[in-house]
Formats: structure tokens, sequence, C-alpha cells
């Protein structure tokens, strides 16, 4: 099979940019967005459109969301061009793209189990994963009411507080996050990958937001994820999260972390996975 092209260098920022700005602009639009979801969360939420299939659901409230987000970004940084999950890009003229996820894990939101959360990440470059450097992100877990946030070379942290390197699991021992579409071939799919990964590890965890996920890792209460399917919003944020705590994020054969697979883990370990989600063609097909 013919591997993927090595990605091209991501560009380098200009050192003049205060990345330390940046995060802590990323964390206020996270933590007031996150807010709001949870303060105007109704007794009963009702689905306001669909997109992907009649399972992959915006709520108003996502809407409402990307809305505050854009608000703030209007007043503060007027010159970045946006690109948000429900109001699609908008143009800038600084080279920087906010790149916004007003509610990441929707349907856990509908139902209200599991993590959701606010997903806002700064980048320059292209707006694409396998082309732009995320400069600074911020994830608020809205029901977790917890904040992580990174910038480029100045850590990650949870709530303020470090996120330290940890050891690498054994594979057996590892406990791994992952999600699925919304679409019945692509779920058809992945359910063959999972069965390849499922009998190699300690157990799978399927939360409802890679965002989370992500920042989980980084945490240490997951020790690997893998997921088929994330969009541009999904991963920006978690994944510059996820590399300032030492971990890898990574595609399959040798390709950058993309809508192809993204993979996140510490080394030593996240390799095995790989070669796992390798063998499996988990990034072919539906």
């Amino acid at each position: 099979m013919t591997h993927a092209p090595a990605p091209a260098p991501a560009p380098e920022p200009d050192p003049a940019l205060d990345l330390a700005g940046l995060r802590d602009l990323a964390v206020r639009m996270a933590t007031e967005a996150g807010a709001l979801v949870r303060d105007g969360r109704p007794e009963r939420v009702e689905v306001a459109a669909t997109k992907s299939s009649a399972v992959d659901v915006v709520t108003r409230m996502d809407a409402a969301s990307e809305e505050l987000l854009r608000r703030i970004l209007a007043t503060e940084r007027p010159d970045d061009a946006v690109l948000g999950e429900e109001g699609g890009s908008t143009a800038g003229t600084s080279g920087l793209t906010w790149v916004l996820d007003p509610i990441d894990g929707t349907v856990n939101y509908l139902y209200g189990v599991g993590p959701y959360a606010v997903s806002v990440a700064v980048v320059t470059g292209a707006p694409d994963p396998a082309r732009w450097t995320v400069l600074a992100g911020a994830v608020h877990d809205v029901p977790g009411a917890r904040t992580w946030s990174a910038a480029r070379g100045a850590g990650a942290t949870l709530d303020g507080a470090p996120l330290a390197p940890r050891p690498a699991a054994e594979l057996a021992t590892s406990l791994v996050g992952t999600g699925f579409g919304y679409v019945a071939e692509r779920r058809a799919a992945q359910a063959r990958v999972l069965a390849q990964v499922l009998p190699r590890v300690r157990d799978v965890r399927r939360l409802g937001s890679a965002a989370v996920d992500l920042c989980l890792v980084a945490s240490g209460a997951l020790d690997l994820y893998y997921e088929r399917g994330l969009n541009p919003w999904d991963m920006a944020a978690g994944a510059l999260v996820a590399q300032e705590a030492g971990l890898v994020v990574t595609g399959l054969r040798g390709a950058s972390a993309t809508a192809q697979m993204t993979v996140a883990g510490r080394p030593g370990t996240v390799e095995e996975l790989v070669r796992i989600l390798e063998e499996a063609d988990a990034d072919q097909g539906a």
C-alpha cells in the first residue's frame, strides 16, 4: 500500500506574537461560552437541525455559543479570520485564524450525559490540520467545570496547574479513547477496526467529545486515543494541549493528524497503536 507523503513543515509563528495573550483570550472565550452553555441549558433540549445524518444533531445552543465567541473576537481581534463549526469561515487580514467548536459533544449535551465542551484555538497558516501551526487554545469541559489550555512552546495546564509528562503504559494495560461517526457506513468500518484494537488493550471508552478525549490523554486519565473523521474544530485546541503535555499526536503512514486519522499518546506506546490501526486500514474506506 502506498504511504502518504510526509507532511510539509508547518509555518513558524511570528516571534512578535503574544502567545500568552492569545492563550488567555482563548481561556476567557471558552469559559464564557461554557457558562452560557451550562446556565442556558433548558430542561428539555430540542434538536434544531441535523448535519451528516439524522443522528448528527445541532441545537440552538450550538449557534448561540458560537455567536458569543464571534462577538468577543469582533471586539478583541477584529482583523483575525474565524473558522467555526456552525458559522463557517470569515476572512481576516492578520494571518491568524480562530478555530471554534461551540459545543463539542452535542449529542451528550442533547441527552445531558457525558462530557461536552467549548473548544477555542488560534492558528497560523491555512486552517487545515495538515498545514497549520496551532499557537494557543483552550478546552472548557462544561459539566466538569474544568479548563485545559496551552500555548506553543509554553506547556499545557489544567485549571492553571501544569500538566507534567507521565510514563507510557504498556499497550495491554492501556485505556483507550475513541469516537464514531454519524453515518452508518463509517460506523460499520469503525466497528471492524475496534474489533482489532479491543483485544489488545485494557479497555476502550467512547466519551463523545474529541476535544475532551485529547485533553484526558494529556492529563493521564486516558492512555491513548484514536479517531477517524475529526474536523479541524474538533482537534485544534485539544491536540495542542496534548502535544504541549509531551504527547505524540499523529496520523497513519507518516501523515499528520487529520480527518483521515488522529492518534494521540505517549512515545513508546502510541507507535504500537499506530501499527495496529495501519494493519486494520483504519484510515481507508468509508
